[in-house]
């Protein structure tokens, strides 16, 4: 049962056809061609850190995916430490059997834990019960075999996933996994922190990086939630690695040209009164 409203920063939900949500067709656009390309179906939204808008961006995806009305797509909250996305859909004291209970009972099916968010084309499954051991959890076989039954069921899977650099939890996940994409904040993101993100995870698994907090880095334009991305073409091994640790650099040398003309924007300002 809904209780509540989308929130408003859900813009593939509640303006698809905004400015805002065109970085999220974008994305999408991406997705479906390595959909068709590479069988790309379970895709895992990460970040290096907490607050970087890995939620935000995993449900805009997700929205983005469902406006496709041949698409089938499935939310999955695998984040089991801050859970948010019952409260951010408006599922505010809706039924708690969710991901946590259908692993730890394997006679809970999927389609027991499966909830539809209508008016929008989406199926979601919530995290549930809250875990002692939230690792111990995910790395349970019986995650695989879910997914396994959503690969058949859906055409996308997409999953919010815990930080990669500050616990564990993602590095099992990603392992039931097809592709995984990093979301990083302008202005917030240690460029350390996500060099340490893209080395955990599997270079054939990497699909791109989400950058999100600004509008145009090099004019010094900021606002909140309007993400850019990098993709990488379909490279293997430490040649794919390499390229997303230039990749990361190059979003670092990108921040810091748009941390200057930020403060020459203020400078100027200042010298203005």
């Amino acid at each position: 049962m809904l209780t509540g409203e989308v929130e408003s920063h859900l813009v593939s939900l509640v303006a698809p056809s905004g400015q805002e949500a065109e970085q999220y067709r974008a994305l999408r656009h991406t997705v479906e061609q390595r959909h068709k390309s590479n069988a790309l179906s379970v895709i895992a939204i990460s970040s290096p850190g907490v607050g970087d808008g890995k939620t935000t961006t995993a449900i805009n995806l997700a929205g983005a995916l469902a406006q496709g009305s041949e698409n089938s797509v499935l939310l999955v909250e695998a984040d089991l430490r801050r859970p948010s996305i019952g409260q951010v859909l408006g599922f505010n004291g809706s039924r708690t059997v969710g991901l946590v209970d259908a692993i730890l009972d394997p006679s809970i099916a999927l389609e027991d834990i499966v909830q539809a968010r209508p008016p929008y084309n989406l199926s979601v499954v919530l995290a549930g019960q809250v875990p002692a051991s939230p690792y111990e959890v995910l790395k349970s076989p019986q995650l695989g075999t879910l997914l396994d039954q959503a690969r058949a069921q859906y055409d996308y899977i997409v999953m919010d996933t815990p930080p990669l650099a500050i616990v564990q939890d993602c590095l099992v996940v990603t392992r039931w996994v097809d592709g995984v994409i990093v979301v990083m904040a302008a202005h917030q993101t240690p460029r350390a922190l996500l060099e340490t993100a893209l080395d955990t995870v599997d270079p054939t698994k990497m699909v791109g990086i989400v950058f999100n907090g600004f509008d145009n880095l090099s004019s010094g334009r900021y606002r909140n939630r309007y993400p850019g991305y990098y993709t990488t073409p379909a490279l293997d091994g430490a040649e794919r690695r390499g390229s997303f640790t230039r990749m990361g650099r190059k979003v670092g040398a990108m921040l810091r040209r748009g941390e200057d003309a930020a403060v020459r924007n203020r400078r100027s300002r200042d010298r203005s009164r």
